[in-house]
């Protein structure tokens, strides 16, 4: 009675397990909702705090989950998002955090940009044939990146680093086909500056 009578007065919907797992729609607060926000964001699609609560931010970014996915754009997570959603998750989720969390680790001072840029460096070079094949053995290459070596990558990256991570691998590249980055301000690896600047994004010069 009492959570009955809280959730009238906030003017708000608890949803059961069972029935948040079925359907999430704007007005519902529930562990579902945490694990639809998080996993929206791991996905790139949701850049606020997860809260649990299922408002227009929320809804906002399952209509643009739901278009990218040819979905009908309801701002409703029904079972057919939500198993969509999870598929996307277990499908892709460890690549996409796992350059997610090199891009915070790297240029999280960056514009969203230059964010993308560092993660279209990471795909240039698994297509080059000039590095490891995989996005995670070009990202743990020995040496190759100063977050991964300084621990930085470790780091819980944000919202908007999945987001740029998800536009790297959906092929956005601002460096027009970089291998490498660095920034002049602080580099002093000779060999870095020898190499030809194909464009300055931010604090980075971008180089082949």
């Amino acid at each position: 009675m009492l959570l009955g009578a809280c959730a009238m007065t906030l003017g708000l919907t608890v949803a059961a397990p069972s029935a948040g797992a079925q359907k999430l729609e704007q007005g519902i607060r529930s562990e579902h909702v945490v694990q639809l926000q998080e996993q929206l964001s791991e996905l790139g699609y949701f850049d606020a705090g997860v809260t649990g609560y299922y408002g227009s931010i929320t809804q906002s970014a399952v209509r643009e989950f739901q278009q990218a996915q040819g979905l009908s754009a309801d701002g409703v997570a029904g079972p057919v998002t939500l198993n969509r959603l999870n598929q996307k998750v277990k499908a892709e989720g460890e690549t996409l955090r796992q350059l997610a969390k090199l891009i915070h680790g790297e240029a999280r001072g960056e514009s969203f940009e230059g964010q993308v840029a560092v993660g279209a460096v990471v795909l240039n070079r698994v297509q080059s044939g000039e590095f490891p094949s995989s996005i995670s053995e070009v990202i743990f290459q020995k040496g190759q990146f100063t977050a991964v070596d300084d621990g930085q990558f470790n780091l819980k990256p944000t919202a908007t680093s999945f987001k740029a991570a998800r536009q790297a691998l959906n092929g956005a590249d601002p460096t027009h086909g970089a291998l490498f980055y660095y920034n002049p301000k602080i580099a002093t690896s000779e060999w870095s500056k020898s190499r030809p600047t194909l464009l300055t994004i931010g604090q980075h010069d971008f180089t082949r």
